[in-house]
């Protein structure tokens, strides 16, 4: 390259002055491309091919990717089961179940229920031993305030819940409300398979799910046993059967352990309720499942006995 006084002149030397002519014919053909031409130089249809061929790989990846089957991409889980559920569940239990089944696909564990009342608690008071009572109908038909006159006991039972939805609302209608202690009564509704089927060992895992939150949180924890059954009524005849007395026998056996094991304590209603024959005793309930005032009156003391006992061992952990 020369510069002189006014301009700049260049100088091509055989070999850039090919450079220079492959670019402008490159550039003529690609601007022939883009313009639609009618016909490309062999350049621009080799260039042309390149592309498809890098288009094609990438699709033939692809495919060989979902080769298995393309309408279905791939995952790690069997194919869902179809269940054609046509237990019959009665007049009364139907009906409900039906009501049931589209809020809890929304809210499994209802915890829209104690929501507002939540809300509304305040937190304890200093010095304040508040113990919250979780669990099914049994829970939810106890009046605390009767039975605890002057006690910071708070009721967050739910009629007819599973273990399966306490846990879920656990965070919530327990650890949430600050207690010092928590009372969990659960499991007599899981045996019917009324919401989902649970095995003996499947409920009790999930009492001792809410057991170990409780305990990440400092909480102490009453493990309660499941209350004995009876079909000596009219209303409780098919109690027994839905509702078997050696299944519920063996969940307080495997919560007995792990209240021992866990150092829980273990308030054992079943012993306080149960007839020679094993069932519950007559005068304690109507339906066969739910205690009468009576009953309740006989469950008080062994929960003052084994909350006593959970707050006294958590005052003595260090």
């Amino acid at each position: 390259m020369q510069k002189g006084t006014s301009q700049l002149k260049f100088t091509f030397t055989d070999k850039s002055f090919r450079r220079y002519s492959a670019r402008r014919k490159l550039h003529a053909h690609q601007e022939q491309y883009h313009h639609g031409a009618d016909t490309c130089s062999p350049c621009c249809v080799a260039g042309v091919a390149f592309r498809m061929i890098r288009v094609a790989a990438a699709l033939v990846t692809l495919l060989l990717a979902g080769a298995a089957d393309p309408q279905h991409p791939y995952r790690s889980s069997p194919e869902r089961r179809i269940v054609d559920d046509r237990r019959e569940w009665g007049p009364w239990l139907g009906p409900f179940r039906a009501k049931l089944a589209p809020s809890m696909l929304q809210d499994f564990g209802e915890r829209y229920l104690y929501a507002a009342a939540n809300a509304a608690l305040p937190p304890p008071k200093w010095g304040e031993e508040r113990v919250v009572f979780i669990g099914d109908s049994i829970t939810d038909g106890w009046n605390l305030a009767r039975s605890f006159p002057g006690k910071p006991y708070v009721n967050r039972g739910i009629g007819s819940q599973v273990t399966a939805q306490m846990l879920v609302r656990f965070e919530q209608d327990v650890i949430a409300l600050h207690p010092r202690a928590v009372v969990i009564l659960g499991g007599v509704n899981d045996v019917t398979g009324f919401l989902q089927i649970e095995s003996v060992e499947s409920i009790v895992a999930n009492i001792e799910a809410m057991a170990d939150i409780a305990s990440a949180h400092g909480v102490a924890v009453v493990l309660c046993s499941v209350l004995p059954v009876n079909n000596y009524g009219d209303a409780a005849r098919a109690v027994v059967k839905e509702r078997k007395p050696a299944e519920l026998r063996q969940i307080n056996a495997a919560l007995r352990t792990l209240a021992a094991e866990r150092h829980f304590a273990f308030a054992d209603y079943a012993a306080e309720l149960t007839d020679s024959t094993g069932m519950m005793r007559a005068d304690y309930t109507r339906d066969g499942i739910h205690p009468l005032p009576e009953g309740y009156a006989r469950m008080a003391p062994v929960a003052n006995r084994a909350i006593r006992l959970a707050l006294s061992r958590s005052r003595a952990m260090p």
